[in-house]
């Protein structure tokens, strides 16, 4: 059974592999305070004991969870992608969209900060 996040992006290859540890980079890059651990199955981030975002790897996508207030603050940007409840894919067929990765989590810390 996957404990830890680190289990969770070994048990990846090739592109989903490369592609999360992208991810986990860019968020701990904009936020080193935040908390990072296995939730949902995901790998995710807690900011003063908030939810942060959220990741992790399928076959064809990296999924991007940035609840509760993410996703409707980004529907703009986030129009161009395969959404679901909460969540936006990142398909492997196209570059990872880093800066408005990193829009968000500074969003998400913004909101966070000002809660």
């Amino acid at each position: 059974m996957i404990k830890t996040a680190n289990e969770y992006i070994a048990g990846f290859s090739g592109e989903v592999h490369a592609r999360l540890l992208q991810m986990r980079e860019i968020i701990q890059s904009i936020a080193p305070e935040a908390v990072e651990s296995l939730s949902y199955g995901l790998v995710g981030y807690k900011y003063k004991g908030k939810p942060l975002v959220y990741f992790g790897g399928f076959e064809k996508h990296i999924g991007f969870y940035a609840t509760p207030n993410g996703h409707e603050a980004f529907a703009k940007e986030f129009a161009n992608y395969k959404q679901g409840k909460g969540s936006v894919q990142f398909p492997l067929d196209r570059p990872l969209p880093i800066e408005l990765v990193e829009k968000v989590v500074r969003f998400r810390l913004q909101t966070i900060n000002e809660s």
